[in-house]
């Protein structure tokens, strides 16, 4: 299980390696994802909260990156934190996700992006529930739900 700790060294010293990588120029992203998915993923932008449809989604399934469909999250790690946002408290692989140091707008926090293809997906923070402590605060726009046939 990560810890903030954890996420400190990565964002300060490097981060895991993924199982592989998708790279692709910025016309191919701008033809696959809506202007809205672009948007947040390849310009870091952020949806207003309370937007987005995966906010107050809790079906069975995994959150994939909406640029490349790596698994991101598990929707047995997601949690309502009121935020306005999807939260999870891990992602589903420890090189799932790629961490920076981020300080825009006069603030200091850890961005998150999809470790396969650098997608922004939101920011992760250190007061989530146990036993993690983490609340990845992510994008709907940046995911999709692969729901679990049940």
């Amino acid at each position: 299980m990560l810890t903030w700790k954890d996420i400190m060294h990565f964002a300060v010293n490097g981060n895991p390696t993924p199982n592989k990588r998708v790279e692709k120029s910025e016309a191919e992203w701008l033809e696959e994802l809506t202007p809205e998915q672009y948007r947040i993923t390849r310009q870091k932008g952020t949806e207003r909260a309370h937007s987005g449809d995966l906010c107050t989604a809790y079906d069975e399934g995994k959150y994939n990156c909406v640029c490349c469909d790596a698994p991101l999250f598990d929707s047995t790690i997601k949690f309502s934190s009121g935020t306005g946002w999807p939260s999870f408290t891990q992602p589903i692989t420890e090189n799932a996700i790629k961490y920076e140091k981020d300080t825009t707008y006069g603030m200091v926090r850890v961005e998150v992006m999809c470790n396969v293809c650098d997608a922004h997906l939101g920011h992760v923070f250190p007061d989530g529930p146990e036993p993690s402590g983490l609340r990845y605060c992510i994008n709907s726009e940046s995911m999709i739900l692969e729901k679990e046939n049940v």
